[in-house]
């Protein structure tokens, strides 16, 4: 099997910049990864395996699953991958400092929440269609979304109270 390492390289660090974290990465490169026969179900199990195992964050089960893909080759281009996604937000976090007060900042901010919310509701309406609706968990959906809106409260606070509610009424 020939692996262009260019796509090889560009998949990984597009699963990484598309996710959270963690195995954020792995619907994505689960889908890629079997579609171009770079990796089977069995590598994806041991990658998965090593990342538990295995010291540091968690995230670095890619850097396994690009290994057993692709060798060391593999492990280098998916440990670059993983890392360049923060490495650019330090870099964004320097340069933000000196140009937060121009407006054209705020409209790209504002733009990219709104892109981010559109992408959020899209996927939670789209979860919530396909079980079975609950009046419970429209509820803690709208109620997280408001208190989102509002800014008032942390994102990570609301959060932990909506996987709380969830987890009281949903047990």
């Amino acid at each position: 099997m020939i692996i262009y390492w260019c796509l090889f390289f560009l998949t990984i660090l597009k699963a990484v910049l598309f996710s959270t974290g963690g195995f954020g990465p792995l619907p994505s490169l689960h889908a890629d990864f079997l579609a171009n026969g770079w990796a089977t179900e069995q590598q994806f199990a041991e990658a998965i395996a090593i990342g538990q195992i295995a010291p540091g964050p968690n995230g670095l089960w890619v850097v396994s699953l690009a290994n057993l893909a692709g060798g060391m080759t593999g492990a280098v281009l998916g440990a670059i991958a993983l890392i360049l996604p923060p490495f650019f937000i330090l870099l964004v976090r320097k340069f933000y400092a000196r140009i937060r007060f121009y407006p054209s900042t705020q409209g790209i901010l504002d733009g990219m929440v709104l892109v981010v919310s559109t992408f959020s509701i899209v996927v939670l309406a789209t979860i919530y269609f396909n079980s079975s609706p609950d009046i419970i968990l429209l509820f803690i959906t709208a109620a997280s979304a408001f208190l989102a809106y509002t800014k008032r409260i942390s994102v990570n606070l609301i959060l932990i109270i909506s996987a709380a509610a969830g987890a009281l009424f949903f047990h």
